[in-house]
């Protein structure tokens, strides 16, 4: 996910998080998983601040030598829940 710089700091990364997890409780998916790199602070803060947890390297990623760049992620969705709605992620709807 990017954001232009001229668009930060208004909840546009939050909404559209938010909206793939929807969209993946819509599917009947349970597990979300991602990578980022340790160059992306603010992505890093912006899963963990989602509920998402370091896992181990999974897919393509699992055994790669350059995996070892990557930070790796997963969330447990709960059934029905939604992610949390801040005044920002409804100012942009």
């Amino acid at each position: 996910m990017y954001v232009i710089p001229s668009a930060r700091g208004r909840g546009l990364s939050k909404a559209v998080l938010a909206g793939l997890e929807a969209a993946a409780r819509d599917r009947g998916w349970t597990t979300l998983r991602l990578e980022t790199g340790p160059r992306q602070p603010e992505a890093v803060a912006l899963y963990e601040g989602a509920g998402y947890r370091p896992t181990a390297a999974f897919g393509a990623y699992a055994g790669a030598r350059d995996a070892a760049d990557s930070l790796f992620y997963e969330r447990v969705l709960e059934p029905g829940a939604q992610a949390p709605r801040d005044s920002a992620t409804r100012r942009i709807q």
